[in-house]
């Protein structure tokens, strides 16, 4: 017999998190609609990390091309700073700290010299060579060598053709060198994990026939030896190199992906942001404008968009940013923009979802924020919504969706819903099947007690019990859309641990 091993690996988590934009963990739906939210309270309010003081190493501009990882009791931040004594294309590494996510302090380090003082937030790497482009940071802490426990991929000036490099360091602050860098291909990264005992750094680059700016991904199962081929994981349609005349545009035109996807790794999904590429025709870089999207992954080298294009932050409702790509004296206007780009910065923080940002030049650090996991729902839709007269059968059909097979082990599972909109007249039911989508006695039909208050995290309960136990193989949940007004309603996930 021969095993072809080449479907979605089987995670185990603590909790799963089912969300209606993940289709392999909510395959199955009827009469319900997928909705996506995007970022709320941006503009000025939202920029939270600015340059500094006249004379610092980072007042001149602040861009994110970082990481924001949630440690212990705060919020930590790695971002590139440029400051007016090096000039416009410097970039050092720098370090910053939340309690709440919105103001940040940037601690004295004493790790790095900058003009005869210690004295900033500068992280030792490469002495705060101020040649770093982008620098995702992964928090690593099952690994058995306390000196790896943070772990960085970068890009820099000082190795040709900005081939990917990495470091190691016990606090995120010192870092120290592989002595084999580069160890990879050329990438302009954003996004790392590990996954599987495997890790993965993306970006756009690596070395595919005809192509532009697309997502592709390396691999590597120790961080320093990667292969040099990359996966190719997710493409956007775009304008052909060559326009309809024959006339070369170059490889700025039309739609792409830039710079891959910063990661947030829920367990059993890897939730993505990346940039929308929107090239104008003519080739111009200057003319570029870019949202952020979101893309999910189940093996972190295979992408897709829930609904194409959509704009989890569009670039449309910016505000204070122009987009332009060298603001400098004597530069000419930038009409393209406004143009946003990622990081690796999004998170869960108390009872909200935040998610770290920057505008492509005018910089600084910028926050979008959801109330915790809202990033998308199902609600249910009726027939007239279609603008046309549906099947007569639509009327009466059950709005609901079924989950895919979920193995809870011995210990009991608690299930949980995060939903909106529900009250006396609208309300959901969740009933357990087991894999071949058999009702299961006790907690289906009857048994289930309906979820009418809307929460973050509502606990779901059946007559005689809290929890899913004893039950001999994989199980499903389906849940249903009810009352008068169930096109109130909205799931925006659920939660089995």
């Amino acid at each position: 017999m021969i095993e072809i091993q080449n479907g979605l690996p089987h995670p185990r988590v603590d909790e799963a998190v089912l969300f209606p934009f993940d289709r392999e963990s909510i395959p199955f739906t009827s009469g319900l609609r997928l909705h996506m939210v995007s970022g709320k309270a941006r503009g000025p309010e939202a920029l939270v990390v600015q340059p500094g003081p006249e004379g610092s190493h980072d007042d001149m501009r602040v861009r994110f091309y970082g990481s924001v990882i949630p440690l212990d009791d705060e919020l930590r931040m790695w971002y590139l700073g440029s400051g007016r004594r090096d000039g416009f294309r410097s970039h050092r590494i720098c370090y910053a700290v939340s309690r709440d996510g919105i103001h940040w302090e940037k601690p004295d380090l004493g790790l790095v010299d900058y003009h005869g003082s210690t004295k900033n937030n500068m992280v030792d790497l490469r002495g705060g060579s101020p040649d770093v482009l982008a620098m995702p940071v992964l928090h690593d802490p099952d690994d058995p060598d306390p000196e790896r426990r943070f772990k960085l991929a970068f890009e820099c000036r000082g190795y040709e053709n900005k081939s990917l490099a990495v470091a190691f360091s016990p606090d995120g602050l010192r870092w120290t060198e592989s002595p084999r860098n580069p160890v990879g291909p050329m990438l302009e990264l954003s996004g790392i994990v590990r996954f599987n005992g495997c890790y993965y750094v993306n970006g756009h680059g690596g070395f595919h026939f005809g192509t532009a700016r697309d997502l592709v991904t390396c691999a590597s199962y120790d961080f320093e030896h990667w292969t040099e081929a990359t996966a190719l994981g997710f493409q956007r349609d775009r304008l052909p190199l060559l326009d309809m005349a024959g006339v070369a545009t170059g490889g700025n035109s039309g739609e792409q992906v830039h710079l891959g996807a910063g990661l947030w790794d829920r367990g059993n999904v890897i939730v993505g942001v990346y940039d929308l590429w929107h090239g104008h025709p003519s080739g111009d870089r200057k003319l570029v404008a870019m949202d952020l999207g979101l893309v999910i992954s189940h093996n972190a080298m295979h992408y897709h968009e829930p609904i194409p294009d959509f704009r989890l932050v569009p670039a449309a409702e910016e505000q204070g940013g122009d987009g332009a790509l060298f603001p400098q004296e004597g530069m000419p206007p930038i009409i393209g923009g406004p143009a946003l780009t990622h990081g690796q910065g999004m998170c869960n923080w108390g009872d909200e979802t935040f998610l770290y940002y920057s505008v492509w030049t005018t910089g600084g650090v910028r926050l979008a924020r959801w109330p915790r996991d809202r990033l998308g729902c199902f609600r249910a839709f009726e027939p007239e919504e279609l603008g046309r007269r549906p099947p007569a059968r639509w009327d009466d059909a059950a709005r609901h969706c079924i989950t895919c097979p979920v193995r809870a082990g011995d210990a009991p599972a608690r299930v949980y819903a995060n939903v909106d909109g529900l009250g006396e007249h609208a309300a959901i039911t969740v009933e357990v099947l087991d894999e071949r989508f058999r009702p299961l006695p006790g907690w289906s039909g009857e048994a289930c007690v309906p979820v009418r208050e809307p929460g973050l995290r509502q606990p779901v309960v059946w007559k005689d019990r809290d929890s899913v136990s004893g039950i001999d193989g994989p199980f499903r949940l389906r849940v249903s859309f009810d009352g008068l007004r169930r096109h109130d309603g909205r799931l925006y996930a659920l939660y089995v641990g």
